[in-house]
């Protein structure tokens, strides 16, 4: 696709107005569009998922009878983009800011039904690992752990009960690209433990404290257990203030805890993911080399 000639350079048009207003949820809801901020995000999204991009906008410099864009990271997000059906604005830094302030010179509009992935869609591994977190609120955390499975080569993240907009721009943010290298899919919490059952996978539940019924085991006598690690399953973590209710931990097959060797009182949600997925990650990588 073309590199738009002309420069956008109204910070108060209808256009800029329109793309800054998917910041907020009922300006993704009623267009049906999210957008991305910075060249990381940008990038990963172009490269991985160009099909879910619309539209890029990308900072020139102010002298717009030679415009150039400002720098040469930018212009190979811009070049890459070329490979795909994606129309290319140029704009002033002003227009750019008053639509992000996170842009760093470069955001792209994405198209959010193509972002949804249906749960029969999901290709799975023969013996799948998953990241479920239960009603996630924070959108610094659901981003974080979303990066955290994307690294730990999770098959999935599962967002179950409510939880943040995957879409909303911080999560995006915070992902650093992660979005779009991995399915999120969005469940409720009885239709995920039915889910999980189908495919044979059991549920692990990561909690401190678990119930009077059914203790907690620690990670590193889990990471023991080489069959159990390797097999399928899904790891379930809690909301960031109230954790795991009961009544799910006791739907849940075992129920692991992170230990703590100093004077820490707990882990905060994203430090804990990314220690027990990468754990159970290394651990299963170890044993099929």
């Amino acid at each position: 696709m073309p590199i738009n000639a002309q420069i956008l350079d109204n910070p108060k048009s209808d256009r800029v107005r329109r793309i800054a207003d998917l910041a907020r949820a009922k300006g993704r809801e009623r267009s049906g569009r999210f957008l991305i901020e910075g060249p990381q995000a940008v990038r990963e999204a172009v490269t991985w998922r160009p099909d879910a991009v619309q539209d890029l906008y990308v900072e020139v410099s102010q002298a717009l009878e030679h415009p150039r864009i400002i720098s040469s990271t930018l212009e190979k997000i811009v070049d890459k983009s070329q490979d795909a059906t994606i129309y290319v604005h140029q704009c002033t830094g002003d227009v750019i800011r008053h639509i992000s302030k996170d842009a760093q010179g470069i955001l792209a509009v994405g198209n959010a039904r193509a972002m949804h992935t249906e749960v029969e869609d999901v290709e799975l591994q023969k013996n799948p690992q998953i990241a479920a977190f239960w009603q996630v609120r924070d959108p610094g955390n659901a981003g974080t752990v979303i990066r955290a499975a994307d690294a730990a080569g999770c098959d999935a993240v599962i967002f179950v009960d409510d939880c943040v907009d995957p879409l909303n721009p911080k999560v995006i943010r915070s992902t650093v690209g992660s979005l779009f290298h991995i399915p999120v899919l969005q469940m409720g919490t009885e239709e995920f433990f039915s889910w999980a059952a189908d495919h044979n996978m059991d549920v692990w539940a990561a909690d401190v404290y678990g119930t009077e019924n059914h203790k907690p085991e620690s990670l590193p006598q889990v990471l023991a257990d080489a069959s159990a690690v390797a097999a399928g399953k899904a790891v379930l973590f809690g909301n960031e203030a109230r954790g795991l209710e009961p009544e799910i931990l006791e739907q849940c097959q075992r129920i692991i805890s992170i230990p703590l060797y100093g004077k820490a009182e707990s882990l905060n949600l994203g430090t804990s993911a990314a220690v027990m997925l990468m754990s159970l990650a290394m651990s299963g990588h170890i044993e099929t080399m």
